[in-house]
């Protein structure tokens, strides 16, 4: 199955979903939806929701919980977006300039607030509990995640294990949950359910591997950022972690100088750039992604065959050959 037969599958409820994004970002406080419709309507690729639908789907759900579900999730990596771009001083998020580079810092974090805060309280009027713990405890994760980086921030002594758990807990968990809430919609059995979050965590692990490859490699017209920006923000990622523990003894040190330097600058980048494309860094990393992916579909080899379950499968692949 082709990705857009996918978004066939499932275009009315994504469709749905955004106009269930532009009705919860209304308030009197006219800051809230100005930077709402921005940040939400700027282009995202909606991974979440989709993730969600298919799974919803594939466990023969056919009411409309999973709409605002799907929303409720956006809001989250939404507002987690909006926090880590103070963090980081990004200027740029998915090809627009970031909140914070408008409206500033504190508009940014205050509205990532308001989209955490206003995700639980929509999640409250569905009612269900173990839905509630299912998010709460991905929510806690991913901060958890999001904070492990930070103490990681520009440490050349990150090992692959390391950021593999980093990766896991900032973007897997959320996607992983948003596969078990649709099989929760669809009231699946415990294998079924248990498979689908499988999936998805193994399937947001090769997500970010991807996202993060794509620093590297990608042009900012096709990625939406500024490419080389983790370098620039301290983040060591795959690429560079298997090039430092593959690399010559020289080279190590050229990489480490540039990392612990105050000012990368493009001269910098390109040296790391070379580097990693020397030792084959990204081959190796998009082969870690490659397994992941394939993981992830293994989950779901026993299931009987369906629509939905091609569908899903297809969105794996597009998973390990986008190229923003």
């Amino acid at each position: 199955m082709e990705l857009e037969e996918v978004f066939d599958l499932v275009r009315d409820d994504l469709q749905k979903v955004e106009a269930e994004l532009s009705k919860n970002v209304l308030s009197y406080v006219s800051l809230i939806p100005d930077v709402g419709k921005y940040v939400l309507l700027s282009g995202g690729k909606r991974f979440r929701p989709l993730a969600l639908i298919l799974s919803a789907k594939f466990c023969g759900y056919t009411g409309s919980c999973h709409i605002p579900l799907a929303g409720i999730f956006e809001f989250i990596h939404t507002a987690s977006l909006l926090h880590d771009d103070v963090v980081d001083n990004a200027e740029v998020r998915r090809g627009n300039s970031s909140v914070n580079s408008v409206w500033g810092n504190e508009a940014s974090v205050l509205i990532g607030d308001y989209l955490f805060s206003k995700s639980f309280s929509l999640l409250t009027s569905i009612g269900d509990l173990k839905i509630l713990r299912v998010l709460s405890d991905a929510t806690t994760r991913l901060a958890e995640g999001e904070i492990m980086e930070l103490v990681k921030n520009g440490d050349p002594r990150t090992t692959e294990e390391e950021y593999i758990s980093i990766v896991t807990e900032k973007t897997a968990v959320l996607i992983s949950a948003a596969c078990q809430v649709g099989a929760i919609l669809g009231n699946a059995p415990d294998e079924k359910e248990k498979a689908l979050k499988g999936f998805g965590l193994n399937l947001g692990i090769a997500f970010q591997l991807v996202d993060d490859i794509l620093d590297y490699i990608s042009t900012e017209e096709e990625f939406g950022k500024t490419i080389g920006k983790d370098l620039y923000e301290g983040k060591i990622t795959l690429p560079l972690i298997y090039t430092l523990n593959v690399c010559g003894h020289s080279d190590r040190e050229k990489i480490v100088n540039i990392i612990e330097s105050d000012n990368h600058g493009d001269r910098g980048l390109s040296t790391i750039i070379d580097l990693i494309k020397r030792y084959k860094g990204v081959d190796h990393a998009f082969k870690q992604a490659g397994d992941y992916v394939e993981i992830a579909k293994g989950f779901l080899r026993d299931f009987d065959a369906s629509i939905e379950k091609q569908a899903l499968l297809a969105t794996a692949d597009y998973v390990i050959g986008r190229k923003c």
